[in-house]
């Protein structure tokens, strides 16, 4: 079996775990993961900053159960996650976006297969102001509007100024400085297809090397407007909402997400080298195990992400051969 969700897909999986979502409880079908023996090693992990925190404690949690296996995690962008996978040097390659065709290519070119995608968790991307912002509510065209030179969602004008989405007083003139990923990310990617409408990004969107950098930059620009996982968010900052085709506002909260009614939600993923000839080694099929348990989804919610329905994880778990 091999994944490749396409975003409406991922929208109507992500429907699945409304209920679970709503009240952001751990599915109490997922399994209590127990260790096991025989399990050592080292692993690597290079790709997404995004999961960098995600990945941090499901390694910490691992390592509880196997204190003698080492993890390195590095987390520069989604798009290490393929060059590394290829090349042999990670065993893990987190990304918050899916592999891309060409990337899928060259990793086939290589070894005769595909890359195998495991579905850790869900993420809403916000969009983020500072604190003392007034903004309530954006629609998706007014966000493509502030962040694009394009302008595919259809606004007349750029927006450039906080007046231009109604704020009045001080706010009327104060300018709109917006701060975003760089392009290694697969989150500035992911912004771009679906916030951008696959437009193109303002030469005037401050590039940033990782999320925290982001929300810092929002945080200290009062005039400041940012995207990043959900995740990331500090006390200094809020996420605003954005407007649904229906004209109501939706928050990237666990139930908007999880009902696939907030419009920049989508999985988060890690991407693995698996032979489909050989069964998978003992160390990274429990690490897939635990991502899949009872604990590896508490920690996807000690991360600021939102949990798998019991559901995702067993389709995984049989394409990775571990049902």
């Amino acid at each position: 079996m091999r994944m490749s969700l396409s975003l409406s897909v991922a929208v109507s999986v992500l429907a699945l775990g409304a209920g679970m979502a709503k009240a952001q409880n751990i599915d109490p079908n997922l399994p209590v993961y127990e260790a096991v023996s025989g399990v050592s090693g080292n692993l690597t992990s290079i790709g997404s900053d995004t999961l960098n925190n995600l990945m941090t404690l499901w390694s910490e949690g691992f390592r509880t159960n196997y204190p003698n296996v080492a993890i390195q995690i590095q987390g520069a962008g989604s798009g290490t996650a393929p060059p590394a996978l290829v090349e042999g040097t990670a065993q893990f390659g987190p990304m918050s976006r899916p592999m891309r065709g060409t990337e899928i290519e060259e990793f086939e070119a290589r070894y005769g297969y595909e890359p195998l995608p495991m579905r850790g968790a869900i993420d809403a991307l916000g969009v983020f102001v500072h604190r003392d912002n007034p903004v309530e509510c954006l629609s998706m065209q007014e966000v493509d509007a502030i962040f694009s030179s394009t302008r595919a969602g259809g606004a007349d004008e750029a927006i450039t100024t906080w007046g231009q989405v109604g704020l009045t007083g001080e706010w009327a003139d104060r300018p709109v400085a917006m701060y975003g990923r760089n392009s290694a990310s697969g989150t500035y990617g992911y912004f771009r297809e679906v916030a951008l409408f696959g437009g193109d990004y303002s030469a005037e969107v401050r590039e940033q090397p990782g999320s925290s950098t982001v929300i810092q930059g929002v945080a200290a620009d009062i005039g400041g407007i940012g995207y990043s996982g959900v995740g990331y968010a500090t006390a200094d900052v809020k996420a605003i909402d954005i407007r649904g085709a229906d004209g109501e506002c939706y928050s990237p909260t666990a139930e908007d997400a999880g009902s696939g009614i907030y419009p920049i939600a989508r999985f988060l993923y890690i991407y693995m080298n698996v032979d489909p000839n050989a069964e998978l080694e003992p160390l990274r099929a429990e690490f897939v195990r635990y991502v899949y348990s009872q604990q590896g989804q508490q920690d996807v919610v000690r991360a600021g992400f939102f949990p798998l329905v019991n559901f995702i994880a067993e389709q995984d778990l049989a394409a990775f051969g571990l049902n």
